[in-house]
């Protein structure tokens, strides 16, 4: 089990939503948490407001990251836990995006995992007790949503990334332990997404505001709610930290599609 109290932990996309969340919830159970952002004057308001240290990151950037850890060893002395969770979530038709939409989704929310796990896996492998990775993926990874082919393409990768990830830990008897965060409808600014898109590019990806007609029902979580969720599933050591187990009858849905697929397939050897 991945010991929490007493821990240092970073957390990516730190300065709001899920990440916010995460955050409050560590620190609730006793680690001590820099934050990321690259929104520098939200991330400073949001380390004053949950008390945690905060760095201003580009997670689409290597050299960022690097920093990163940098940072988080400079206030801390060592790193426990590492939370992957920067991402941006605007809407297009796959036929409308440009090459410029696809590099920029793929660049935070695949890339920026990508960057965290590079940076950050040699660190905690250096640590006496090991250590936990918490990638934040998508329920779109699991079931599709119609405009969102490039998020989905995007968390699918880190869903992969993941599960390997996973899997070459147990190979190699590693203390290093590695989560998927897999979230359905949560309340966050994710549709304000593109007001951190780098100027000069254009696209069809575009802002949507979510859906809150749900608002008081059991379909949307708040930040907090997937914190708590996320906090326990790294004590636990668990694969998956699931956020809507509603959501499961979608999920068996397309795996039986998939198994009939193979069936045919077996049926007409």
């Amino acid at each position: 089990m991945t010991r929490v109290h007493g821990a240092h932990a970073v957390v990516t996309g730190g300065a709001s939503g899920i990440g916010r969340g995460i955050a409050e919830q560590l620190i609730a159970a006793g680690a001590r948490v820099m934050i990321s952002d690259v929104d520098a004057d939200a991330a400073a308001r949001t380390a004053a407001e949950i008390g945690a240290e905060w760095v201003r990151t580009d997670v689409s950037s290597l050299e960022s990251v690097q920093e990163l850890a940098e940072a988080v060893i400079g206030a801390f002395g060592s790193v426990d836990i590492v939370v992957n969770n920067a991402g941006v979530g605007p809407f297009a038709r796959i036929a409308d995006l440009t090459m410029a939409d696809w590099h920029w989704m793929l660049d935070v929310n695949l890339y920026g995992v990508i960057h965290g796990v590079h940076v950050f896996l040699p660190i905690l492998e250096a640590n006496e007790n090991g250590g936990h990775i918490v990638n934040t993926s998508s329920m779109s990874a699991l079931t599709p949503f119609r405009t969102l082919g490039a998020y989905a393409v995007a968390k699918c990768g880190v869903s992969a990334l993941t599960e390997v990830l996973q899997l070459e830990l147990e190979e190699q008897g590693s203390r290093v332990r590695a989560t998927q965060l897999v979230p359905g409808s949560v309340r966050t600014n994710i549709a304000q997404s593109t007001r951190n898109r780098p100027e000069g590019q254009s696209g069809a990806l575009r802002d949507k505001e979510l859906d809150l007609s749900f608002a008081n029902s059991t379909h949307w979580l708040d930040p907090e709610d997937v914190g708590r969720i996320t906090v326990r599933a790294i004590e636990n050591d668990e694969p998956y930290a699931i956020t809507h187990p509603d959501r499961w009858p979608a999920v068996a849905a397309r795996f039986a599609r998939i198994e009939t697929a193979f069936r045919k397939q077996a049926a007409s050897e």
